[in-house]
């Protein structure tokens, strides 16, 4: 494994622990970890995308306002290492409570990270559609 993959692997882990955080209501630590560009993206497991840092922070928090007891591992995690930028395979699995609803996490996941001053930094989150986050927001959204 080459230093430029085990520093990859540091971030990643990192940045899982920072979405752990965030599905048990805090997506402050998600700062320390993503870069702060305006070109930035993310496709979450419940719908949309989000470019910029302010959009995908604001989505982050929103999560966080309505989730608890979550946690978030990635697993059968692949890495690939080219100059600057590198990208990660796996999938994301554990789970989380949606305003106080269960839901179970499995789903694949890609994560693009670019080096800014020597940090590693997330860029880029998609992941696979989660259908029953999907109905669980609906549901919650219905009784507001």
């Amino acid at each position: 494994m080459s230093t430029e993959e085990e520093e990859v692997r540091k971030a990643s882990g990192q940045f899982y622990a920072a979405i752990s955080r965030m599905v048990s209501g805090d997506a402050a630590s998600l700062a320390d970890v993503w870069s702060h560009s305006e070109a930035v993206t993310t496709m979450h497991p419940i719908g949309g995308r989000q470019v910029g840092w302010n959009e995908v922070r604001e989505s982050f928090e929103q999560v966080a306002h309505i989730s608890t007891d979550g946690q978030v591992k990635l697993e059968d995690q692949m890495i690939q290492v080219a100059g600057d930028m590198a990208y990660e395979l796996g999938v994301e699995r554990g789970q989380i409570k949606l305003g106080g609803h269960p839901v179970s996490i499995d789903h694949r996941a890609t994560n693009i990270y670019r080096r800014e001053a020597g940090a590693w930094k997330v860029f880029h989150h998609h992941t696979d559609m989660a259908p029953a986050m999907q109905d669980v927001l609906k549901r919650l959204q219905e009784k507001a």
